[in-house]
């Protein structure tokens, strides 16, 4: 029952899950045994715009695709255990990877880094030799870190595209929201914020000043709400007591961004969401990748956009963000080139 009521709590949710007009699409999840990928694979059986689903893990995977198969959804879903990363590839439109180890108590998404941008690396190199142009969601801890390993990788092989490259930061943008009508008395619905520059601690920038209830958010209290979206998941590791991080909210952030994409690749026009891609804003201070909003569309990436007016307490948030990102980034390159 509670099952069946997130589900259509989720499908009512500003048109997440939008089906005019589907076409044939196969996704892949890379991961699906994990605290993400199993609630993420459910939430994707029951998008219409999924019409078959490929769920793969080093563990557990045919088992979650059992389950989940039952679900009275016209997806098709098939697991696959380790050995069969390749056929799980075969033919697929869009792979979504939240493949990794989770946070622990204590633990910064660096701290991730040295176990799960091996897993990132090799999994990059499977699609580009499988499915080189398949669209590519990056859930992995630390996106800022593990986006320019997938580019750096497929770059490797000769296939990479930057416009199906993709770090979901949903979740940011997912929390500013809630976290925002919160304090306003609002519905979420209310309170869209964009959230740019990367996914982890004082590079999670919240544009608050964009929003007319975010605007009227001063002093203290916006000092806590900007602290609380930067660090939300730090308060989803404490409360789990060492049991695991945010894994359902992330699920619902991963499925509710493959949704907009695959509107995006469907022909819908005006889908624009905050994720992380390789950008022009701030190249010229040697960062790639940066997440603002982007318009999604057949092609992926479709228009990246710049910021807009920024308040003076935005500009300093930017001038925090803008270094740490830097060497998130050139951390991730630097994997690649001496593996």
């Amino acid at each position: 029952m509670l099952a069946r009521s997130a589900v259509r709590a989720l499908s009512a949710n500003s048109r997440t899950f939008s089906s005019s007009a589907a076409r044939q699409t196969k996704v892949a999840v890379l991961g699906a045994g994990g605290g993400i990928g199993q609630p993420l694979s459910l939430l994707l059986k029951t998008d219409p715009l999924v019409t078959s689903l490929s769920l793969y893990d080093i563990r557990g995977a045919p088992g979650v695709a059992a389950d989940v198969s039952h679900v009275d959804a016209h997806s098709e879903v098939n697991g696959y255990p380790a050995d069969k990363l390749d056929e799980a590839l075969d033919g697929v439109q869009v792979v979504v990877i939240p493949a990794g180890v989770p946070r622990k108590p204590g633990m910064t998404r660096d701290d991730l880094f040295n176990t799960n941008a091996s897993i990132v690396r090799d999994l990059a190199a499977a699609i580009g030799r499988v499915a080189p142009t398949a669209h590519i969601l990056v859930i992995s801890n630390p996106v800022n870190s593990t986006v320019p390993i997938v580019a750096s990788t497929l770059q490797k092989a000769g296939v990479y595209n930057p416009a199906r490259l993709f770090g979901v930061t949903t979740l940011d943008v997912v929390r500013a929201a809630r976290f925002t009508a919160g304090i306003a008395g609002v519905k979420p619905a209310d309170t869209p914020i964009t959230v740019v520059g990367g996914h982890s601690g004082a590079t999670i920038v919240p544009l608050l000043s964009q929003n007319a209830h975010g605007k009227a958010i001063t002093g203290d209290v916006y000092k806590a709400l900007v602290h609380r979206i930067q660090f939300g998941g730090d308060e989803v590791v404490k409360a789990k007591d060492g049991a695991g991080s945010a894994t359902l909210s992330m699920a619902y952030a991963g499925a509710k961004f493959t949704n907009s994409l695959l509107r995006g690749l469907n022909g819908e026009k005006g889908v624009i969401t905050p994720t992380f891609v390789e950008s022009p804003l701030y190249k010229d201070q040697g960062i790639d990748f940066f997440s603002s909003n982007v318009e999604l569309g057949v092609n992926g990436v479709e228009k990246i956009y710049p910021l807009g007016p920024l308040s003076a307490e935005e500009e300093k948030l930017m001038e925090a963000c803008l270094p740490e990102l830097k060497k998130n980034i050139e951390k991730g390159k630097a994997f690649v080139e001496s593996s």
